[in-house]
């Protein structure tokens, strides 16, 4: 019973430690920040401020302190990213301004005149829900529009020896229908012109999340140049394998980041954490090297090429007693109609109750009849109007005769094109040398507005981008976990969205209840131990009733009283005749005993119960 109690509190700890982890990890992301020197508001009023020392000592013994008070939780004061280490490209947007920016004013080609221009609208400001007030960033402003914005790069980023790092942060404030939210590298050319930036202008990588419908996408492309024909061609990393659902839905800042490494392996992380990971030799689509050898598209399939495994016996021949005609199923010869069956009486008959419609046309509408209704007599009857004998399935039917199937002897398999040399074919061991690019950029269409952009990022130190993320996508999360409901609250809201919580709420609260119950009155009772278990342990046997003791020692002075009186010294003498009988009962009762092993073990038992040592342990 007590390790079963125990299992329960181990339990209901659990729950405790539930609901009580969304505040302790707040509290945990607020102490991170602190310890990275960042600027937190305590805001404590104790009273106390403005007091000297003197009126302190002064008031001690006739004012009673004051009580203590609850200091209110911290506050996160957001300070503005400062980029520190190498780095191509850094915007964090707190200067409130879009200095730097170049946007759009190209139309798209290929497009109808009303949607073709690039006149979405951009502007730097707070995100709507913010818990960093003066934190800013680039938003997205209109629906149903072309956008498209970009900046230069401090310099021009190669890819030589050091990876890449490009990171950015994305909210979705009012959720997303159909959009994208990705970041373009712009491939360096000398005719690059950012007030001309649309769809076609050349990138080395797309990269960053996009969805429409129920299809959500984190998109990582690059551009591969053909090193034979000089032609560029797209090419896609392998799709997550993890639910990318909840950074489209929750409308909190996810922080997307991209990391090239010189071994042509990559990661794609989402809030820091790797969502897709590979190699751009293996892992992209279509592949950067193609095949060596293809199928030769001038080879033709023989004519008298036999694909076919199996073949119809040619040899085989219809039974005689094969009979085509016969049919699937027959009358039953063995049924009889019921008895009670109406015969004269129809299954269904005109409603009696039924009435012409009085605009009811005969020229137009033909002549009326009532709609029918069942026939009421049939209810009581097992069946009314013509009775016909059940079908069953014809013992005799065979079907339609067809010639068994054998392996094909002519059989040559599959037919196939032979390979050749592949014309085309090259081999890039190093993609990852792809293409410079020297701005990022966005070129956006979305059905949604108000998509919050922050803290671009371009490095090729992995330490640098983690310390700008601390600072500044660390510093939301912090305030945004400081700000989560706990965890009653969360269950309350996911219950008015999906009324069918509640049910498993109420099993959950039930279930324990239960197993209480059941654990703590319904367990078994020890069963009391026989004299035969003490006899083969050491172990006390436990006292005995009360109402015992009191014979055993009302019996001790009956004996002690019959002793001492005059009467027991008439008795001594025919005590001693009785002996002689009793020396014969002995000695018949060694007989028994001889003749009867169980005797030994009752009088050992007898012995014991009778024994002083055994009365000693029971008074005690």
């Amino acid at each position: 019973m007590d390790h079963r109690i125990g299992l329960l509190v181990l339990l209901a700890a659990g729950l405790l430690c539930l609901s009580l982890a969304p505040v302790s990890q707040a509290e945990h992301q607020v102490e991170d920040i602190l310890d990275d020197d960042v600027d937190v508001e305590d805001e404590l009023d104790l009273g106390l401020a403005g007091a000297d020392e003197e009126e302190l000592e002064g008031d001690v013994q006739d004012e009673a302190p004051p009580a203590p008070t609850t200091p209110p939780a911290p506050k996160v004061t957001y300070k503005a990213p400062e980029p520190m280490g190498e780095h191509f490209f850094a915007e964090s947007f707190d200067r409130g301004t879009l200095d730097g920016w170049v946007v759009s004013i190209a139309k798209k080609e290929d497009t109808d005149e009303d949607i073709a221009k690039y006149d979405g609208k951009w502007a730097v400001e707070d995100m709507k829900d913010s818990k960093l007030p003066g934190d800013k960033g680039l938003v997205l402003k209109s629906r149903a529009k072309h956008h498209a914005i970009s900046a230069q790069l401090l310099r021009p980023f190669t890819f030589d020896t050091q990876p890449l790092i490009i990171q950015y942060e994305v909210n979705f404030q009012a959720g997303i229908d159909c959009g994208g939210a990705y970041v373009k590298l712009l491939t360096q050319t000398p005719d690059l012109d950012l007030d001309q930036f649309v769809d076609k202008t050349p990138y080395t990588i797309m990269f960053g999340p996009d969805k429409c419908g129920e299809d959500y996408k984190l998109h990582f492309i690059f551009r591969h140049k053909n090193p034979k024909t000089g032609e560029y061609e797209e090419k896609h990393a392998k799709k997550p394998d993890s639910d990318l659902r909840t950074y489209y839905t929750d409308k909190k800042t996810h922080l997307y980041t991209l990391v090239l490494n010189p071994d042509n392996t990559f990661e794609v992380l989402v809030d820091q954490t790797v969502v897709n990971s590979g190699s751009l030799l293996t892992d992209v689509t279509p592949p950067v090297n193609p095949l060596a050898e293809i199928e030769d598209p001038d080879d033709q399939k023989p004519e008298d090429w036999d694909e076919r495994p199996k073949i119809q016996d040619p040899d085989a021949v219809k039974p005689e007693d094969w009979d085509e005609d016969a049919p699937a199923q027959i009358p039953d010869e063995d049924a009889v109609k019921p008895d009670g069956w109406l015969d004269d009486e129809p299954e269904y008959i005109g409603d009696p109750e039924a009435v012409k419609p009085e605009d009811w046309d005969v020229d137009m509408d033909g002549e009326w009849e009532a709609p029918q209704i069942p026939n009421s007599v049939c209810e009581s009857a097992p069946g009314c109007g013509a009775w016909n004998r059940p079908m069953i399935d014809n013992p005799s039917y065979k079907g339609k005769w067809k010639p068994p199937m054998i392996d094909n002897p002519n059989y040559q398999g599959v037919w196939k094109p032979r390979k050749v040399a592949n014309p085309e074919f090259f081999e890039d061991l190093h993609p990852f040398r792809m293409s410079p690019f020297n701005a990022v950029g966005l070129e956006l269409w979305s059905m949604t507005s108000d998509i919050f952009f922050d803290n671009f990022f371009i490095s090729n130190d992995r330490n640098t981008a983690e310390r700008w993320a601390t600072d500044g996508w660390g510093l939301k999360k912090a305030a945004e976990g400081a700000a989560d409901p706990g965890l009653a609250t969360q269950m309350l809201n996911a219950a008015e969205e999906r009324p069918w919580l509640w049910v498993v709420y109420v099993l959950t609260v039930a279930l324990p209840l239960i197993l209480i119950v059941i654990f703590c009155c319904t367990g078994k009772k020890k069963s009391a131990a026989t004299p035969a278990e003490y006899k083969k342990t050491d172990e006390p046997q436990p006292d005995v009733k009360e109402e015992e003791q009191e014979e055993e020692e009302q019996e001790e002075k009956a004996e002690e009283a019959e002793e001492s009186s005059p009467a027991a010294e008439g008795k001594s003498d025919k005590e001693e005749s009785p002996g002689e009988e009793d020396e014969a009962e002995n000695d018949e009762a060694e007989n028994d005993d001889a003749e009867d092993p169980t005797a030994d073990e009752k009088l050992e038992d007898d012995v014991l119960r009778r024994s002083p040592r055994n009365k000693k342990v029971r008074k005690d």
